[in-house]
């Protein structure tokens, strides 16, 4: 009923002044158009999860390396949207070639460049200092709690269209490109994710190093590598960049009614990295992986900033 009655409201706005038959030929197109993306939507590969995403029958890896649960929630004892990765794209016209490269290899010994990775982790997080536990909060947008890491970069263009009274077409095509691209990266990201079946830092800490270790932030229930915040923070900054220009500075106040102070950023860029790094602070994910992600996003990025919103 509430929806009928925004169409209804929205509707008669819309059409103010405007002959029947102009109307009715109007809502007939749009109607149309929003069947025939439906129908499109219906075959991408994601139009239907069940159980949350979580699957019901999930067979681990049996590496030393292989991602497990890190959650004593019965429903994350399975990783989150296995499939996701093999979604189909809006786009990239080859995923495969945005897979992010393979990950420093899996080593126990300390002297290793992999231990090396997970001790920053662990060194990291067992100094945090006041600035880098608020950045790792800031950028957590935890799902089902916040506006989501996609709703975060949505808020940033909304403020940014408030602050300069930027005209609607400006709004809808940005928003366009940057769904776009957000929605592939994440595709990729899942991709790599379940190619590679990398283990959490907080599993590795607590076999290897510190069993009593634990990190800022809860570890989302999925594999490591490669970081999906920084994923599509790079695919973001990417077309916001290619919009706004790269000196382009503005004030984050996303989460102000939270009580998290408005953060300042001279560009989308500067941004984008903090939002990678804010991985490592809350103890969720290794350096490559924030840097491999940036870089993996920013490629689908480039893509999604060349599409063109006007005929």
């Amino acid at each position: 009923r509430a929806m009928q009655k925004m169409t209804e409201i929205m509707g008669k706005t819309a059409s103010d002044g405007m002959a029947r038959d102009v109307i009715d030929r109007s809502v007939a197109h749009g109607r149309a158009v929003a069947e025939h993306i439906l129908a499109w939507a219906a075959t991408d590969g994601g139009a239907v999860v069940d159980n949350m995403g979580f699957p019901q029958a999930y067979t681990p890896g049996t590496r030393p390396q292989d991602w497990v649960p890190t959650s004593a929630i019965r429903m994350q004892q399975a990783p989150l949207l296995p499939d996701w990765g093999k979604n189909r794209p809006f786009a990239v016209p080859d995923m495969a070639a945005m897979d992010a490269p393979a990950h420093p290899e899996y080593d126990e010994a300390p002297d290793s460049a992999f231990y090396g990775f997970v001790d920053e982790v662990y060194q990291t997080g067992k100094s945090l200092t006041d600035e880098q536990k608020l950045i790792a909060r800031f950028w957590s947008d935890d799902a089902m709690l916040t506006s989501t890491p996609a709703g975060h970069w949505i808020s940033i263009v909304m403020q940014i269209a408030d602050r300069d009274a930027l005209p609607v077409e400006v709004i809808s095509a940005t928003l366009a490109k940057l769904g776009v691209a957000q929605a592939d990266a994440f595709i990729s990201c899942w991709s790599t994710k379940f190619k590679y079946n990398l283990l959490r830092p907080v599993t590795y800490i607590k076999r290897h190093i510190d069993k009593a270790w634990e990190p800022l932030l809860t570890t989302p229930p999925f594999p490591e590598y490669t970081s999906g915040h920084s994923c599509q923070s790079g695919a973001a900054s990417e077309v916001l960049t290619a919009v706004f220009g790269d000196d382009f500075g503005f004030d984050d106040a996303t989460h102000e009614d939270e009580g998290l102070p408005v953060r300042t950023f001279a560009s989308f860029s500067a941004a984008a990295e903090e939002a990678a790094i804010s991985r490592m602070y809350g103890g969720i994910h290794y350096r490559f992986a924030n840097e491999n992600g940036l870089t993996q996003g920013r490629a689908i990025g480039a893509l999604a900033a060349q599409l063109k919103t006007e005929a």
